[in-house]
């Protein structure tokens, strides 16, 4: 499991589940951490990706829920909704990072009913870049919220989402200051530029 936007100032942050079995096989070449690879590679990679594993789920959490519950709990929402995308609970999960952010959080979502119980979770820094399952997660997480983000830019032009999908660029500030802010801007957020050296990119 692995999420996407957790640093941008504007949409949702959007959570990928894969699951992989023994029957799967070898992982589709090229997979790695999303933010490693190009848009156009990504795109290549997710009919491999989504025939190569057992299941695979969405989830997200949008910008006003981040607002009202906190990123942690966002996070956690949008985990369990994955979760609920599929059709089975898995044995266990390998998160990217340093935190549960599947059952941390009190009270999980109501979803429909699935067998098997919570999962066995395992956090782990850097396992989008180690763990096979987790890069398939995190690219066709990133797949599913750019093409959101980019269906956002038509609707609402002038802040280049087609461009940094709702990071943190000089553009986008450009835009929240000549336009203020959208419906799809996080507003509790602090709209201060990144460092350079920053991790997420667009």
């Amino acid at each position: 499991m692995d999420e996407v936007g957790r640093g941008a100032w504007a949409g949702p942050v959007v959570v990928g589940v894969v699951v992989m079995t023994a029957a799967c096989g070898r992982l589709p070449s090229g997979t790695a951490d999303s933010k490693l690879l190009t848009p156009r590679a990504r795109e290549e990679l997710e009919d491999d990706l989504v025939g190569w594993c057992a299941a695979w789920g969405i989830g997200e959490a949008t910008c006003t829920e981040i607002d009202e519950h906190g990123l942690s709990r966002a996070l956690h929402l949008a985990a369990h909704r994955a979760l609920d995308a599929l059709p089975a609970r898995p044995d266990a999960l390998i998160v990217d990072g340093p935190f549960d952010f599947v059952g941390a959080a009190a009270d999980p979502p109501r979803g429909p009913a699935v067998p098997g119980g919570p999962p066995v979770v395992v956090p782990k820094i850097g396992a989008d870049r180690t763990a096979g399952t987790v890069a398939a997660a995190s690219i066709l997480a990133k797949l599913s919220r750019d093409a959101q983000m980019r269906s956002h830019a038509d609707r609402l032009p002038g802040y280049g989402f087609e461009r940094n999908k709702g990071y943190g660029t000089r553009d986008h500030a450009a835009g929240i200051a000549a336009c203020g802010l959208s419906a799809q801007h996080r507003r509790t957020w602090s709209f201060a530029l990144p460092a350079p050296e920053a991790p997420e990119a667009p």
